[in-house]
């Protein structure tokens, strides 16, 4: 039997949903990285877990399979197995976006300049046996509160761990991902590998109607992974209100790709060489084809068909959790802005909705606030959701 074969096995569908989605999550932020850094190494990261994606979805089909016994058991699990696909199809867009490092589509300057507003970074980094970190856990070093890096994803021997925790303990040869601001990843690099950390250097600027395609590309970006993270948090607290916002945004990513179809063609009659276009184009289509994914996701929430068990919680169990959190009267954020508590920064915890009840300032209905910034002011009552590591959850609770 080929090595790449899959029979059927007993499998946790929990566990299995679980891996998918930090898998999935994991895929578009590196696809992207990959296309910041002309990364050739982290391109091929990305193909690497889309395999693993590949066997975990048919894993995850079979268990769902062999599990409906009867219509009402396939009302139920129909849901699953879109969540399931969906997965299936960011892994899908990430590893066409590493292909344009990997197959050198071609892709203006002006993109990578641009990408950085968009993502925090990610290097690869490969432990060096002289590393003060080999031979030490993730809790000892305390990487994270000490420099605001944070390992998301380990690759050792051939096996990823993507949720390495305060016990893992670092080994030489191991491929760590790093993710964290540029200013302070150079020196946690340089730490690991003992080799100097180079950035990208920026891209002067060009022709008008390019540079509005990138910008269309990174919004697209933004609310493609946002749709992403709103579906989950649909799903896991089985929210309409959620699952609306994410058809939005969909609508939304559908007609900034319009839109960024004729800036690149008007583009096209002004650059050397149109061919080096054809890399954006790929860019564009693929993240339009993830927001198509969160829309599925949360699919089932929106059709009035609820949530699986299941589904819940594998989402609330997996590597980054969704948490929904209220503000509390006369708690730190009562009155403050995300900025003045500089949240983000003392719990890793990233905001991605709040919704203001009926009856706050200036509210004749419930309404969501989408991707808050550090302006957004917080009143008791409000209802904030953020995405992270449960340690920042932890310390997110004690702020609201």
């Amino acid at each position: 039997m080929d090595a790449r074969d899959v029979e059927y096995r007993p499998v946790s569908v929990k566990e299995v949903l679980a891996e998918m989605k930090d898998t999935a999550e994991l895929l578009i932020d590196l696809s992207y990285s990959a296309v910041l850094f002309g990364s050739a190494e982290v391109a091929e990261e990305v193909l690497a877990l889309e395999e693993r994606m590949d066997i975990l979805q048919l894993q995850a089909r079979m268990s769902l399979l062999m599990a409906a016994r009867s219509t009402d058991d396939a009302e139920q699990l129909a849901p699953v197995l879109g969540v399931v696909g969906a997965a299936e199809k960011v892994s899908d867009a990430a590893g066409d976006i590493a292909k344009v490092v990997l197959e050198e589509i071609g892709l203006p300057d002006a993109m990578r300049t641009a990408l950085p507003e968009a993502i925090e970074s990610i290097v690869r980094a490969t432990v060096d046996d002289d590393s003060r970190f080999a031979g030490r856990s993730l809790g000892e070093i305390n990487l994270e509160t000490e420099t605001g890096v944070r390992v998301i994803a380990i690759r050792r021997r051939g096996e990823w761990l993507l949720d390495p925790n305060f016990d893992t303990v670092l080994e030489p040869v191991d491929v760590v991902l790093l993710r964290g601001s540029e200013e302070n990843l150079g020196p946690v690099y340089e730490t690991v590998t003992g080799d100097p950390y180079e950035t990208p250097a920026a891209a002067e600027p060009g022709i008008a109607d390019l540079e509005r395609a990138v910008d269309a590309i990174v919004l697209m970006k933004n609310m493609s992974e946002l749709a992403v993270d709103l579906a989950y948090g649909a799903v896991l607290y089985d929210s309409t209100d959620l699952a609306e916002e994410v058809a939005a945004l969909e609508a939304e990513v559908d007609q900034l790709e319009s839109r960024f179809e004729a800036w690149t063609l008007r583009a096209a009659s002004r650059v050397d060489d149109p061919v080096d276009l054809r890399g954006l184009v790929h860019l564009a289509q693929s993240t339009e084809v993830i927001s198509d994914a969160a829309l599925e996701i949360s699919e089932g929430v929106l059709r009035g068909l609820g949530t699986h068990p299941v589904v819940a919680e594998a989402v609330s169990e997996s590597d980054e959790v969704i948490v929904r959190r209220t503000v509390g009267e006369e708690s730190t954020l009562d009155g403050a802005t995300l900025g003045e508590q500089m949240v983000r920064t003392e719990t890793g915890m990233r905001i991605i909705a709040v919704r203001r009840p009926r009856g706050s300032p200036n509210v004749a209905d419930d309404e969501w606030e989408i991707q808050p910034g550090p302006e957004t002011k917080l009143h008791a009552g409000d209802v904030v959701l953020a995405k992270g590591t449960r340690s920042g959850a932890d310390r997110l609770e004690e702020l609201v």
